[in-house]
């Protein structure tokens, strides 16, 4: 364990020409008023970072099984993950507009697109891979409503969060 971030495990390993980045934890919920699918979820992402880009795996556990079929939209965003703080987690992280780029393009080729959908075990699992690295910071892993436009990137209200702090 090389960090801790409030009751994130954060751990990196260097394989083969590679970090490999772990976060693991509850999901934060958005809205703790009205019971939703992610209240009792939690959720591992992997990153491996290479000369070539990026590889991102994501886990999603104990969702509650009633949405089994369904796809939400998932993607790494700028800023934090907080309970009751959808806001925090700012925009979309983007290759584009970290790297000064402009006009700054939004697709799954400059910004880190996890959608998945549910089983009927209440489990969800999404992988993707880009051509950049995505920088430490305080960021997050957001899951939306619905799936992400892929003409827009969007994909509805926010639901829940995975811390991912490096």
């Amino acid at each position: 364990m090389v960090g801790l971030s409030a009751s994130v495990a954060v751990a990196a390993t260097a394989v083969a020409g590679a970090t490999v980045w772990r976060f693991a934890d509850g999901m934060r919920d958005f809205d703790t008023v009205a019971a939703g699918p992610f209240d009792d979820a939690t959720a591992r992402l992997q990153l491996v970072d290479r000369p070539s880009g990026t590889t991102a795996v994501l886990h999603v556990r104990g969702i509650d099984p009633s949405v089994a079929g369904r796809t939400f939209g998932a993607h790494l965003h700028n800023g934090p993950c907080g309970t009751n703080a959808p806001a925090a987690a700012g925009g979309h992280y983007n290759a584009d507009a970290h790297a000064g780029h402009t006009p700054v393009v939004v697709s799954n080729e400059t910004e880190v697109w996890l959608d998945f959908t549910v089983d009927t075990s209440g489990a969800g699992d999404s992988s993707t891979a880009v051509r950049f690295p995505v920088l430490p910071g305080t960021r997050s892993v957001v899951v939306h409503a619905a799936p992400t436009d892929p003409a827009t990137g969007l994909a509805g209200a926010r639901l829940a969060c995975l811390p991912v702090e490096w």
